[in-house]
This record gives C-alpha cells, structure tokens and sequence, in this order.
C-alpha cells in the first residue's frame, strides 16, 4: 500500500482525499496504458478555506473551482507520473459516476444519488490521476445504506422532488423559488444534509450555499 499512501498524503496537502481507486478494464473508456485509477475529492474539514485562499477564488475569473481543480489534481498527476481526467470541460465528459462505482467505494443511494462510504450524500469529485502502475488497493467497504435503518434521505425533501422514484429537477427548482427553499439554497440540499455520513463530513454550510447558487440561477 506505499504507492497509495504516498499519494494520499499529497493529495492531503492539497484538502484532498483519495476517495477511491480501482484498475480498468476495457468497459471503463480509459486508454490501455491506465492500470490504475485515482478518484479525488474534497477533504473535510479544511477544503473550502484552502481553496477560497487560492488565487483563482479572487482573480475574478470564472469557474473558480474548476480553475483550481485542473492546476492542482493537474500538478499531483504531473508529480506522480500519471494523467488527470475532469468532471467539467465536456462534452464529452468523463463517466465520474460510473468510475465512482466501479471503486467499489460510493453507490447509488435510497434517492438514487451517489452515497460515499466517508463524504455520504455530500460526495463530489475535483479529478481523478491514472497511472500506469498497477497499485496494491484495500478491499472495498460495504454500502453504508445497508446499515442505515432510519435513511432519512428518503422523507427530507419537502417537495418530493428526490425519492427513490429519482430526481425531479422541474419540481426542485421550483421549490428552490419559494421563500420556505432558504434553508436548502444557504445550507445545501436537505436531503443531502439528513444523510448521517454527509453531517459527519464536515462540509461548510458557505461551500454548500456556493454550489446551489450556482445550480440554482
């Protein structure tokens, strides 16, 4: 496990976690060369001050994040001789979704968003580094929601606009558009938030507010 502890503790000077890794096979859209696959994401608590204090938060230019995911995941995978795929810069896009299950280490929740066995319902991807080493990776974890009897994610939206039917986005921006939608657009989504891992995960309120302002325009 060296090669991934090594990388884990980069990724941590930047806030980031390793959230999970897998080797791809041919279903996975990625060249033949990648042996292995690095998914990075926020580590809480500590990620929205060390971001917010990079200088793309206040160059005035858009897509801070996104800006600061590409330099910094681009500058890891430069430094450990792998390459960098985005979740942003498409079409085409890269199967985030896809390779976050294949880790073995998020899956589809009671609501059908991805749950992640650390940042829950709050999980988000900044990139993700393929080498072509084959690294030594731990056994995956079991699906947190197989031991949550309460799942609370199911009953937390108020316009039942996320449920195990899936996600309808009409009703949730219409939602959004009432003034009782407060507590969702300066704190993040309710569902997202009842979820027991996500309270646990230590993600700002002010980080939440910033990505629903930006969804909800």
């Amino acid at each position: 496990m060296t090669g991934l502890s090594r990388i884990e503790a980069r990724a941590a000077h930047d806030r980031l976690m390793v959230a999970g890794a897998f080797h791809p096979g041919p279903e996975d859209g990625l060249p033949e060369d990648i042996a292995t696959l690095i998914l990075l994401a926020p580590a809480e608590p500590g990620f929205w001050a060390h971001m917010t204090a990079a200088a793309e938060w206040s160059d005035g230019a858009p897509d801070p994040v996104d800006r600061w995911s590409s330099r910094v995941v681009g500058q890891i995978a430069a430094e450990i001789g792998g390459r960098a795929w985005f979740p942003f810069g498409g079409p085409p896009y890269a199967p985030f979704f896809a390779w976050a299950r294949r880790s073995g280490r998020a899956w589809a929740s009671p609501v059908t968003l991805l749950v992640h066995d650390v940042a829950g319902l709050m999980i988000s991807y900044r990139g993700a580094i393929g080498l072509a080493e084959r690294l030594d990776l731990p056994p995956p974890p079991e699906r947190p929601c197989d031991r949550c009897e309460a799942r609370p994610c199911l009953t937390a939206c108020p316009p039942r606009a996320l449920t195990a039917a899936g996600y309808d986005l009409d009703a949730c921006h219409a939602f959004l558009d009432r003034s009782e939608a407060r507590d969702c657009l300066e704190k993040g989504c309710g569902v997202r938030r009842a979820c027991p891992l996500s309270q646990a995960y230590g993600r700002l309120p002010e980080q939440s507010a910033y990505h629903m302002r930006l969804f909800h325009r």
